[in-house]
């Protein structure tokens, strides 16, 4: 995908949308669902932005838009708690790099903002909680630690620090 987004793109964004789309509607066994990722950053961010880039012909942008859009009219996908890991270019970039996935080697740097800060995408939902992520695991851990209760109890829309 990384290597012929044009080619591969519509393949793995399809597979990914299947796979949330599990997720989701898996019966619960517990009174929360924590997810890395949704159904709907799938389309609105990572979708959305194989289309802009101009790396997704346009005939696979509409048909996954489609399906995206008979899902979430015929499907309970809904999500209470956002919670958005806010981080830079280079952060992503370094973290990438030390993963050693053989598939991303040939991801380059992207130094400018985000497509979704250049573009302004217009994301149908409301990110609750907003954390500055350009710190180490440790760091990380202690404002999961100070952002717990907020995370952890949907209701509870409150900004994250």
């Amino acid at each position: 995908m990384y290597q012929d987004s044009s080619r591969w793109g519509i393949t793995l964004q399809t597979y990914i949308q299947l796979t949330m789309l599990d997720q989701h509607t898996r019966p619960m066994i517990s009174p929360l669902r924590m997810m890395e990722r949704s159904i709907h950053s799938a389309k609105h961010i990572f979708v959305e932005n194989l289309y802009r880039s101009g790396r997704m012909p346009e005939v696979d942008y509409i048909v996954l838009t489609e399906w995206f859009e008979w899902i979430t009219k015929n499907t309970d996908v809904s999500v209470d708690l956002i919670v958005y890991l806010q981080t830079s270019p280079e952060t992503c970039y370094e973290r990438l790099k030390n993963r050693c996935r053989e598939e991303e080697k040939v991801i380059a740097m992207v130094r400018k903002s985000s497509i979704i800060v250049k573009q302004r995408l217009k994301i149908p939902f409301r990110v609750s909680c907003v954390i500055q992520a350009d710190n180490d695991m440790q760091k990380m851990i202690e404002k999961y630690e100070e952002n717990r209760d907020r995370i952890l109890t949907p209701y509870n829309m409150q900004h994250c620090l």
